[in-house]
């Protein structure tokens, strides 16, 4: 259970940088990239990899088995998530709507396409690569991030939930110098 935390903190802060290099590289500035009001996370991608990484070794043996459950298995997590923020939360993070094929704006199948090659990097290059990095923490230090994350995770829901947007996790720009964009 302890490997599973760890890998939906890694795969969520590696997402959050994902985000970050997408908003970039489209040229979008000015838009939060996180989904809690401290730590640089998005959970989806955290869910979404664990989930990819509790496939049967049967799927994770074969790279187009992985391609097809895995872009499938984290379209299932981005719908699920994109639901619950919005019952629980009543905001959206992400907005498929202008895609073709979306469903209810939650998902489409061009990103289903780039969660499927996502699967196969994160199966077959980027998790042998990094598993070897949960073995560093100590015991402390684990129940130390679930508590940190658990307490960032449900002020963040409770911040959403209270104003329904999402630029209420972008407390940092209170720090900006005048006439400075973000």
């Amino acid at each position: 259970m302890v490997s599973v935390f760890l890998q939906f903190i890694l795969y969520s802060f590696l997402g959050f940088l994902l985000e970050v290099a997408y908003a970039w590289l489209r040229g979008i500035r000015g838009q939060g990239r996180k989904c809690l009001i401290f730590l640089p996370l998005c959970p989806v991608y955290g869910l979404g990899a664990a989930a990819i990484l509790s496939m049967p070794d049967l799927l994770l043996g074969h790279p187009l088995s992985v391609f097809v459950a895995g872009g499938l298995l984290a379209t299932l997590v981005e719908y699920a998530v994109g639901v619950f923020y919005e019952v629980a939360a009543g905001v959206r993070f992400w907005d498929y709507t202008q895609q073709p094929g979306n469903l209810g704006g939650r998902i489409c199948p061009l990103f289903t396409l780039f969660w499927g090659l996502l699967a196969c990097f994160l199966v077959y290059v980027l998790h042998p690569l990094l598993s070897p990095l949960a073995a560093l923490l100590a015991p402390w230090q684990v129940w130390l991030l679930f508590l940190v994350f658990g307490a960032d995770a449900l002020l963040s829901l409770w911040l959403l939930r209270q104003t329904g947007d999402t630029n209420c996790l972008r407390w940092y720009l209170a720090f900006r110098r005048p006439g400075e964009s973000m």
